[in-house]
Parts: C-alpha cells; structure tokens; sequence
C-alpha cells in the first residue's frame, strides 16, 4: 500500500490522518455508500468502455456494403405543342369567324 502512495510523498501516519478526516467528514453510514456509487461508476465505465471497444472491432471486421447500383439514364422528354385553348365567352377573331 505504500508502493501505491510512494508517488504522493504519503507515510503511513499521513494516511491514517486522511482516512481519519475522511471518516470525521463523512462518518461511518455515508462512507459504505460512498464506496459502493464509486463501485457502480467504475462498473458502467468499463462496461461502456467494453462497448465501444467490441462495437469498433466489429466495425473494423465487417465487410463493407456493397456501393449502390447507378442511378438509370434519363430519358429526354419529349416536347408536345400546346393547342390553345378558348375560354368559355370569348369572342373569337375576325379571322377566325365563318362566314
């Protein structure tokens, strides 16, 4: 335990100290509760970890699909003329009147 607190300049009485003021702090109900959403938070880290982990390994493995197939030629359309159309009451042209 003293390998993992080497880093931090930590003795043994340093950390009795912190644990004691850790426990004075958050008393004794609190720090089992503490510890165990530390648990669960750990837990779903890994577990997400895990995912994106398998779900990029599978992405990587998978072949890739095949392209779309081209898009069909276009027809030109064809042009039709339009043949006017008379509206109803109007007065046709002088041209156009039978005799």
């Amino acid at each position: 335990m003293n390998e993992m607190f080497a880093f931090l300049g930590l003795g043994g009485g340093e950390i009795i100290v912190i644990l004691a003021v850790f426990l004075v702090l958050f008393g004794a109900k609190k720090i089992p509760e503490l510890a165990k959403g530390m648990g669960q938070g750990i837990k779903e880290f890994k577990k997400a970890t895990r995912e994106v982990t398998d779900e990029i390994q599978n992405a990587a493995n998978s072949t890739p699909p095949p392209p779309p197939p081209p898009p069909a030629p276009i027809e030109p359309r064809q042009i039709v003329e339009a043949t006017p159309v008379e509206k109803p009451g109007a007065v046709a042209h002088s041209s156009e009147q039978k005799a």
